[in-house]
């Protein structure tokens, strides 16, 4: 392992029957596969700041500004190891305040139903994370982190990050 790192940032945008995901074409990294609505690589100046990303990619992806937006919240951070690189993904949850058509440039946006979740073809880490936020995070406040080690469920615990 030559500790190269690879970080990402999503955010999921949610309401009561379901997730906003995009079905992302064209992608280097996960192409024809469900996402999160708005996500990317940190820039430079992001290293220590995520929010500061996912804001950006929200501008840059769909045209949205903070304001359009409420209660954008980290709640998941997962770390993988794949092609040498370990890639860790900061996933964020938000509700929309605007009611205007969005259209994302990475792919086709769609409100996913949470029971239709687990059908839908996802990264693996990304997978993991929606299915227990649909059955765990969405009826908590809390931050969660989760180690990939295999594409099989079982092989992912997500612990609740605590501060001490």
């Amino acid at each position: 392992m030559d500790g190269r790192l690879r970080s990402m940032t999503s955010v999921y945008f949610t309401r009561e029957d379901g997730v906003l995901c995009l079905f992302r074409m064209g992608s280097k990294i996960a192409d024809r596969m469900y996402i999160g609505a708005a996500g990317g690589h940190f820039e430079p100046c992001e290293v220590s700041d995520a929010r500061a990303c996912v804001l950006r990619e929200i501008h840059e992806e769909l045209g949205l500004t903070e304001q359009d937006i409420s209660g954008l919240t980290m709640r998941y951070i997962t770390l993988r190891l794949k092609n040498g690189e370990i890639r860790q993904n900061y996933y964020f949850f938000a509700r929309l305040n605007t009611d205007r058509p969005l259209v994302s440039n990475e792919g086709i946006l769609e409100w996913i139903r949470w029971e239709d979740l687990p059908e839908l073809n996802m990264p693996v880490s990304a997978k993991h994370m929606i299915l227990h936020y649909a059955s765990v995070g969405r009826f908590t406040d809390r931050l969660y982190a989760g180690i990939t080690t295999a594409e099989d469920a079982s092989c992912v615990r997500f612990e609740e990050l605590r501060e001490f």
